[in-house]
């Protein structure tokens, strides 16, 4: 969260209310973002006690896992307000990163790993943090009005922001889905000390449609709109810090670094259009890499390939710990084998347990 910066000397235009989210949803358009929503900075009681319903029942039933995180300030994550009670508007910004391919082709190249579209470009909480902090300097430094900057970095429930902001709703996978860029969206927000006019917030449209629940291979939905994180092959492969769970093992496939079938396989997808930002597109050798290769890295090779993406947040040994299981899933000895009896000596325990299991699986 970044705060307001120093007051600049020049005393603040006036602008009525509309008038200023006129100007800040222009000058978001014409630094990259998207799409641009307001919304207040409180929900209604109804949303807030469904919202916190949700969240507590979550954690009761320990489906967090390893994220302790979610267990803590669970009010705070239910409201803006409670982090800044001077906000009064929330300002939703949104990033499309479609990807130009089908996302799920690469599940078929088994000799090859998948990672997930969000992680294959520039870490996005960098590229979304830089031009929000350029759009909260643009209304300090014109209006004044205090402001708090946010990008995945504080409890703040960004998908509810961006349906009550119009973006979109939280599909039956948990995720945000719009109508005009499908399940492909990054969020970030402002929290504004000033009341603005509001956007009309957007109604749930998934309708009779179980697509991303069918979809899951670890049958992590419990329920339409419940997510088992611990089952979730992203948060297995991303968030788990430890060995994963034998019988989810051949169900992650070639998956080495999240997970996209529950967003690929939305129908809304049919209205998204290929993400038009640089700084997102995939780097070279991120869209399919050959496993072989991979299991080669060592921690300066992994820091190297992987900077300023997510999946180096992650660390070389967990990492590492995918591709083997992905080896191992491979179906594949005559190439996969060298490289897994090569990860069954390395330094790191985590990986030497993965790559056994992956020798025994392809044998």
């Amino acid at each position: 969260m970044a705060r307001t910066p120093p007051r600049p000397k020049r005393p603040p235009r006036k602008a009525s209310p509309a008038e200023l989210r006129d100007a800040i949803r222009d000058h978001a358009l014409a630094l990259g973002f998207d799409a641009v929503g307001f919304a207040p900075a409180t929900l209604d009681p109804g949303a807030r006690a469904l919202r916190l319903g949700r969240l507590l029942q979550f954690v009761e039933d320990g489906w967090q896992g390893d994220m302790g995180w979610m267990a803590e300030r669970t009010d705070q994550r239910a409201d803006p307000r409670t982090l800044w009670d001077e906000a009064r508007t929330v300002v939703s910004l949104a990033m499309n990163y479609a990807p130009a391919e089908n996302p799920l082709a690469v599940l078929e190249q088994r000799e090859r790993g998948a990672i997930s579209v969000y992680a294959q470009g520039r870490d996005y909480h960098e590229v979304m943090k830089t031009r929000l902090k350029a759009l909260g300097r643009f209304i300090w430094d014109t209006y004044q009005h205090e402001l708090k900057v946010f990008v995945d970095t504080a409890p703040l429930m960004e998908k509810p922001a961006a349906q009550a902001a119009g973006h979109g709703w939280q599909g039956k996978h948990t995720n945000l889905v719009s109508r005009g860029f499908g399940s492909w969206l990054f969020l970030g927000e402002l929290l504004l000390s000033v009341e603005l006019p509001y956007d009309t917030p957007e109604i749930d449209h998934c309708g009779q449609c179980r697509a991303c629940l069918d979809i899951c291979p670890t049958k992590a939905f419990p329920a339409p709109y419940r997510l088992d994180a611990r089952r979730c092959i992203s948060y297995l492969t991303i968030e788990h810090e430890g060995p994963i769970d034998e019988e989810l093992r051949p169900l992650l496939g070639n998956r080495i670094y999240g997970c996209d079938d529950c967003l690929a396989v939305c129908p809304w997808n049919k209205f998204a259009q290929n993400a038009p930002h640089a700084a997102l597109a995939p780097k070279e050798g991120l869209d399919a890499p050959r496993l072989a290769e991979l299991a080669t890295l060592d921690d300066n090779a992994f820091r190297a390939r992987f900077a300023n993406t997510a999946i180096k947040r992650i660390g070389r040994d967990r990492f590492l710990r995918n591709v083997a299981y992905a080896l191992g899933n491979s179906g594949a000895p005559a190439t996969a084998l060298p490289a897994v009896e090569r990860l069954m000596q390395d330094d790191s325990p985590l990986v030497r347990d993965a790559a056994t299991w992956a020798r025994f699986r392809l044998a």
